[in-house]
């Protein structure tokens, strides 16, 4: 059996393009004891996986050259030599990108046990809300009343995490690179106030919309927006550092405000966090967000780009504030 995959062609120097990725044809073996027949259904693109295009040790192995990329894949099952799947059944997991592969049936988690779009396995009922939920309630735990910023938020885990902290009582700010974005922050996602940080001045924006200080910050881009954020913090807030894109294609370490100091005078508390590390809850999460769904108290936000050939184009977009939410490639 013929089929196509998309390989990384080269590493990245700064922002990459188009020229890291070729496609290729390749033939698939014949399945083993184990193993399961693939199509994708749907194809997550995440910034993180812009870290992995790096030759650089991290929690995560690097994409390796000439070798397929993969990322978050909901499939459905064509063939079977694994006992608990069956032609039909549809898995999640970590998965290449190509038209059909050969994955080992133990390490897919089969889907279907919540009443939802497949797609939300990939965002709302799956990693992505599951960092959501975790950086809200286990780091930031918002108190009713209290102040917390956003920032990415019109991104896939900024639009979750917002309603779930605004579920605990607190008043939220998102960040975002549009008005076209805070608009539906406020108008859909309940985010109480908004920034442009490509038209307003961010210290300036910040003053204003949290005039009582930040009680607590969810970090999705780093850069100068979190220098401005850690200078407005109040006394013993709490920080969840959950992305950093703003440096993901920087070529050297920039400098900015040294925030070792505030966040000492200040007692805040600043939290790394890798979904990878709370595997153990992952059930745990699903379960509480999909209780807030069947209750409707949290929305999911997708873009969804058609076509397996656009999964490289749907990838650079995230760089480029192409998605509202989620962003998924439908096969």
């Amino acid at each position: 059996m013929t089929v196509k995959q998309i390989v990384l062609a080269s590493r990245p120097d700064g922002a990459p393009g188009l020229q890291q990725f070729r496609t290729e044809e390749i033939e698939l073996p014949a399945l083993k004891e184990g193993e399961v027949l693939l199509r994708p259904l749907y194809v997550s693109v995440d910034p993180y996986m812009r870290g992995r295009m790096r030759d650089v040790e991290s929690y995560i192995p690097p994409f390796q050259v000439d070798k397929p990329l993969e990322g978050g894949v909901v499939a459905i099952v064509e063939e079977s030599r694994f006992a608990a799947l069956k032609p039909g059944d549809k898995v999640s997991g970590m998965l290449p990108w190509a038209t059909k592969f050969i994955a080992e049936g133990s390490k897919l988690q089969p889907i279907g046990d919540v009443d939802v779009p497949d797609s939300y396995n990939l965002g709302i009922l799956g990693t992505t809300g599951y960092t959501a939920y975790f950086g809200v309630v286990d780091i930031l735990k918002p108190q009713p009343g209290q102040t917390i910023v956003i920032s990415g938020a019109a991104g896939a885990v900024g639009v979750i995490a917002g309603q779930i902290a605004k579920l605990h009582g607190a008043r939220i700010i998102g960040i975002a690179g549009s008005d076209e974005k805070n608009e539906l922050l406020k108008k859909e996602f309940g985010f109480d106030e908004v920034i442009n940080y490509n038209t307003e001045d961010i210290p300036a924006a910040l003053a204003r919309t949290c005039p009582d200080g930040i009680d607590g910050y969810l970090d999705n881009v780093g850069g100068d927006i979190t220098d401005a954020v850690v200078a407005r913090m109040n006394m013993q807030g709490k920080i969840a550092l959950i992305g950093q894109i703003a440096l993901y294609n920087a070529k050297e370490e920039p400098k900015g405000p040294r925030i070792l100091y505030p966040i000492l005078m200040k007692g805040l508390l600043v939290q790394g966090f890798l979904i990878r590390q709370h595997y153990s809850r992952w059930p745990e999460a699903r379960q509480a967000i999909a209780k807030m769904i069947s209750e409707g108290k949290l929305k999911s936000k997708e873009t969804i780009v058609e076509g397996f050939d656009e999964l490289p184009n749907a990838f650079l977009g995230l760089f480029k504030g192409s998605n509202i939410g989620k962003m998924i490639v439908k096969i």
